[in-house]
């Protein structure tokens, strides 16, 4: 992706955000990507991190994994922490906040939203509906869609274990991030408004809101 980008005239920055200045495109425009490789920094001196790759500690890892009855008790103790930090910081109630989101999105009309929009002709490669994040059906069934929300609310709470609450944990983090796309643009842009924005892998658009917030100029804001 990064090198991809890069000969269309961007360069990716340590949060994966590429800028074209004015002239490399027709219209000023921001481009939040996940990018991988020497654009993204890393702490020491580790090629990879210690649990993926071939080290002793990452076939182990894969040992477990490949263990289908592990795998399922790892799935259900890793949800449950993630849906955990998620309930941190809230009055304490018969339903956590994770489940009373996940509830809300499945009981609103997005089934009668996606019937009007889906593209009947359109095929998804088989590892699309590979099971992932947890999920036996992958990444794109409704469940998944449902919690992506809550599961993204729970990370920075993790990351910043001393925020009084998960609603500032997310303030801290989603201002640093915005706060550092901001400068990079105001010191490469030649002080140019932005125009477009457009989010890549970007999931159910959580970051693609927080953009369309922070940089109102933009006439488009596009997930990908």
């Amino acid at each position: 992706m990064a090198a991809i980008l890069a000969r269309a005239g961007a360069t990716a920055t340590a949060g994966g955000v590429l800028l074209w200045p004015t002239g490399r495109r027709p219209r000023n425009s921001v481009v939040v990507a996940a990018v991988t490789g020497p654009a993204v920094p890393q702490e020491g001196e580790l090629e990879r991190p210690a649990w993926s790759g071939e080290t002793p500690l990452s076939r182990l890892v894969g040992a477990l994994i490949a263990f289908k009855p592990l795998y399922s008790l790892m799935k259900l103790a890793s949800r449950e922490v993630i849906i955990r930090y998620r309930h941190i910081g809230r009055r304490r109630s018969p339903t956590s906040p994770w489940r009373e989101m996940t509830k809300k999105v499945l009981e609103s009309d997005v089934y009668e939203v996606f019937e009007r929009i889906r593209d009947p002709s359109l095929v998804y490669p088989d590892y699309y509906l590979n099971p992932f994040h947890a999920y036996d059906e992958g990444n794109l069934s409704w469940l998944a869609a449902a919690e992506a929300e809550p599961a993204t609310m729970s990370i920075p709470k993790r990351a910043i274990p001393g925020a009084p609450s998960i609603e500032e944990a997310n303030r801290i983090v989603r201002g640093s991030w915005l706060n550092a796309i901001e400068e990079r643009h105001l010191k490469y842009s030649r002080n140019c408004q932005i125009n477009d924005i457009l989010d890549i892998g970007c999931s159910v658009g959580v970051s693609t809101r927080y953009l369309a917030e922070k940089f109102p100029s933009a006439k488009a804001v596009v997930s990908a």
